[in-house]
């Protein structure tokens, strides 16, 4: 979202909010709410592209990351990850985009940072969501605070 091309960061959103902003910490995040799965209206993806995209849940981010072949790469001068279906071939390039920490970025060209929009429901972790992230190392599956910077690519099903 945010992004014209795919080697374009896009905008980076705390999960929740559908504005990017200057700084991303506890006491400028505005979403409050603990739902499982975001609604519809607080969907970055939906609200920013409408029709019947939205932000993927965890669970797609798993498959995504199960079922593909992820690997580094540059794309016209970007670094990121070559995303291949392992069923059909498809691919797609996901930017090392960095995330935003309060007003800076942080690790633009080493790592991406995306959300799902799947909260993360362990009791120890109240205020965190899942994401998935990646580096030249490897491709990872996480729960962040909800009030990071991340980028956000969406789904169509």
């Amino acid at each position: 979202v945010g992004a014209v091309t795919p080697e374009e960061y896009g905008d980076y959103f705390a999960w929740g909010e559908t504005k990017p902003k200057s700084s991303y910490n506890s006491s400028t995040y505005s979403y409050s709410s603990n739902p499982s799965v975001l609604p519809l209206s607080k969907d970055a993806a939906r609200v920013n592209w409408g029709g019947t995209w939205r932000m993927p849940t965890q669970a797609e981010l798993q498959e995504l990351r199960t079922n593909c072949t992820w690997t580094w790469t540059t794309q016209n001068g970007v670094k990121g990850r070559k995303v291949t279906s392992m069923s059909n071939g498809n691919s797609i390039f996901l930017p090392a985009a960095g995330n935003y920490s309060g007003s800076s970025l942080y690790q633009a060209g080493n790592y991406g940072y995306y959300w799902s929009s799947s909260l993360n429901t362990d009791t120890n972790y109240p205020n965190y969501a899942w994401n998935i992230y990646f580096a030249s190392s490897g491709v990872y599956k996480d729960r962040s605070y909800r009030y990071s910077g991340y980028s956000v690519r969406p789904v169509c099903p």
